[in-house]
């Protein structure tokens, strides 16, 4: 089957604009509203805004988003065609108090997030994106973007001449600290002594009002929050605070001999973000596309996966159960008193669908013994259906037949992974989204090469194959899911 490489090229654009989840949302808000998509807040009403035929989306926390759209022949208690993926990557994070010294040179402090290949973090040209949040002159507090797009960070490799230590291991508290610059260049910068051992401090008003917590620029480094407030458009004073993580500056790209590949960060997940979200938009493309359509398809883009989703914004929370619950008793078009029945939730949650969506893993050929030897995946070889019999993945045979169909509709080609017996699995937010709302679930996702590094590989026609499989789910689950009778 021939596929071309736009897709790919649109998503290397997506992962470039999304180097945090707060980016990652915004990107996908972008798509969305220029699809038509409208948007609604979880602290208003939605009985007279979200009506059928209507395209929707909201946010929590800004680094998570959730989008649908309304069958004309929705009724309350109707099934809901859903699609989840989660918009964070496993990363480094600055400290509450980052800054720091050693030898002359500045250093920031940074937390681990997630399960990183923290190795492959070293002699990267590093930058740092994320949120401020800012006092405006009316006394309000928002949240402000920041994308430095220049290399300021590094972390350094030790020399081989000093340590041949095979394999590499290093401390991730201490040897996994950045270099921001040196401290002589600093103090010059600032007009001070450079024979001066200490670094520059800010000169504080004795008389300056009370601050519960430590200026920024006392708990950072006063360059880095000036930097920071000039990305978010805003002066250093004006910062209350701020999320910022580490990202390398080398954009995602096309390569391999014949551009069948792609190189870049964070493709664990935004590529389903991404495919989820442009699944939704092409499948409600055409004027007519929700005429006939009785339920709500709908994509849910958590943050907080890497760690476990025990967050507000993560998959753990009452956001899904809490969106599909108002949307079971939405009105119909024709609405009636009739139809406001006290079990649409339950109607609505014991009919619908979910797919998981998260990237999986292709087979390395340097490491193939690490596979199942009859479960391999291949990147450009279409969507790995993943199961995994311990339930950390929620595929089973009602879901495998729908997926197929699907799948078989739009020509896109699928495969079958399963962890050996002798290997540890990961897992997904599908196990703890079925649990917790007694929906159908299957766990899906693009075949990738180095999953958590910061700098994976994946296939070009696969962004391609997950768009078009999305796309057919959202268009054809109302019909196929009347005829899978699994009670």
């Amino acid at each position: 089957m021939e596929t071309s490489t736009k897709a790919a090229h649109d998503f290397l654009s997506f992962v470039n604009a999304s180097p945090t989840p707060f980016h990652a949302v915004e990107s996908a808000k972008k798509r969305l509203i220029a699809a038509g998509f409208l948007e609604v807040k979880e602290r208003y009403d939605w009985t007279s805004t979200c009506k059928p035929g209507g395209k929707y989306w909201l946010t929590r926390n800004g680094s998570t988003i959730l989008a649908f759209a309304i069958g004309m022949k929705w009724k309350p208690g109707n099934p809901i065609a859903m699609i989840g993926a989660h918009t964070d990557s496993p990363t480094l994070r600055i400290k509450p108090i980052s800054k720091s010294q050693s030898e002359g040179y500045m250093q920031v402090g940074v937390e681990t997030y997630g399960g990183g290949l923290w190795h492959s973090w070293f002699d990267r040209d590093l930058s740092v994106a994320g949120r401020a949040m800012v006092k405006t002159e009316h006394g309000r507090f928002v949240q402000k973007l920041v994308k430095i797009d220049r290399p300021i960070l590094r972390i350094p490799n030790l020399a081989i001449h000093l340590d041949r230590q095979d394999p590499f291991t290093f401390n991730k508290e201490t040897q996994l600290l950045p270099i921001a610059g040196m401290v002589a260049e600093e103090l010059k910068r600032l007009g001070i002594d450079t024979e001066s051992k200490d670094e520059a401090r800010d000169v504080e008003d004795s008389q300056a009002r009370f601050m519960p917590l430590k200026k920024l620029t006392e708990r950072h480094h006063l360059y880095l929050v000036s930097l920071i407030a000039s990305h978010a458009g805003v002066r250093p004073e004006e910062v209350i605070d701020f999320e910022m993580i580490l990202y390398d500056t080398q954009k995602a790209c096309i390569g391999g001999l014949h551009n069948e590949l792609m190189f870049g960060q964070r493709f664990d997940n935004l590529g389903m973000s991404f495919c989820s979200t442009m699944g939704l938009i092409n499948s409600v493309k055409s004027p007519s596309a929700l005429e006939e359509e009785s339920s709500i398809r709908l994509i849910s883009l958590f943050d907080d996966e890497e760690v476990g989703s025990m967050t507000a914004q993560g998959a753990f929370s009452n956001l899904l159960p809490a969106i599909v619950r108002r949307l079971s008793v939405l009105p119909s078009a024709n609405t009636d008193e009739s139809e406001m029945f006290s079990t649409a939730y339950e109607q609505t949650v014991a009919t619908s669908f979910l797919i998981s969506a998260d990237m999986a893993h292709a087979v390395n050929p340097n490491f193939a013994g690490k596979y199942e030897a009859r479960h391999r995946p291949e990147m450009n070889k279409g969507t790995v259906i993943k199961i995994n019999a311990q339930a950390r993945y929620t595929t089973n045979t009602p879901g495998l037949a729908l997926i197929q169909e699907v799948a078989r509709r739009r020509n896109v080609p699928l495969q079958l992974f399963v962890v050996s017996n002798d290997s540890p699995c990961g897992s997904t937010i599908g196990p703890m989204l079925a649990a917790a709302m007694g929906t159908r679930t299957l766990d899906l996702g693009n075949p990738q090469l180095a999953m958590h590094s910061i700098r994976e590989t994946a296939g070009t026609h696969d962004v391609e194959h997950a768009i078009n499989l999305f796309e057919s789910f959202f268009e054809h689950f109302s019909e196929l899911e009347a005829k899978i009778m699994v009670d």
